[in-house]
């Protein structure tokens, strides 16, 4: 008798766990801004517990640029992140990002931790930005980079202001449990992107204070993590290069390793 009913139940468990491995996205890689056929490290293909997400977007131009703005320092940002993550915790990080559409029906449910770039140039559409809510609200969590002064800010804000038009954007305290995750982040200051190698300067544009902002949800989680006036992707793109300060890609990894594990238990 527990036999007829085990197999049942067996093939409903594998029914379901096929229809999940359909449902999420393959691993695919496209062309970067910066970077043509990087190549694959061997175990990219591995089965992990954990897998950084690019959120992918249409990107408008605000100044002369001819690329997609989400592919800015991806993959080798991605990359060193993940090895640093591999390297710092004990989450089974998978060595390659994973690019992320919201026009993907429901695959973004499928990745917890969405990194986005440039967001001073994304544009949401209605039907993207109700997904983005829909998926933060759910437990998802949206870690934003790399994006510049007044104006940058404006161009994110209105995007945000479609995903989340009843929900303001703050100043995260020093004391937010995601600045004490696993590092306590007491001292934190601007990360630079490798424009200071050339420039040195530790700022573009009017943003010459880094801004650290999030959006909330009703349980006081932050749903949506905002370094304003950094460039963190930098910083775990160049951090092999000696002319790249450690203080700064040093900072830029302990920030991301609490982001990622405060995103897997909050």
């Amino acid at each position: 008798m527990r036999l007829k009913i085990l197999i049942p139940a067996v093939a409903v468990a594998l029914t379901l766990a096929v229809g999940v491995m359909y449902a999420q996205k393959e691993f695919r890689q496209y062309q970067g801004s910066e970077y043509d056929e990087f190549p694959l490290p061997p175990d990219y293909a591995d089965k992990t517990e954990f897998v950084i997400g690019r959120l992918m977007y249409k990107s408008v131009s605000r100044g002369f640029r001819r690329y997609s703005s989400w592919t800015i320092d991806y993959p080798r940002a991605d990359r060193h992140l993940a090895a640093g993550i591999r390297r710092l915790t004990r989450t089974n990080v998978r060595s390659v990002e994973q690019p992320v559409s919201l026009d993907d029906d429901d695959d973004v449910y499928n990745w917890p931790f969405l990194y986005a770039v440039e967001v001073g140039h994304w544009d949401l559409t209605d039907a993207q930005a109700a997904r983005l809510r829909d998926y933060l609200l759910r437990g998802g969590f949206l870690m934003c980079d790399d994006f510049h002064g007044t104006d940058e800010w404006e161009g994110f804000m209105e995007s945000m202001r479609r995903v989340f038009p009843d929900r303001p954007v703050v100043d995260i305290e020093a004391s937010d449990p995601i600045f004490h995750t696993l590092y306590d982040l007491d001292d934190k200051y601007q990360v630079p992107g490798a424009q200071y190698l050339y420039t040195g300067r530790t700022f573009e544009r009017d943003g010459y204070e880094a801004r650290w902002r999030g959006v909330y949800d009703d349980k006081g989680r932050l749903m949506v993590a905002l370094n304003h006036n950094m460039d963190l992707g930098d910083a775990w793109e160049w951090s092999d290069d000696p002319r790249y300060p450690e203080k700064w890609a040093s900072l830029a990894y302990r920030i991301a390793v609490n982001y990622v594990v405060y995103a897997l238990t909050h």
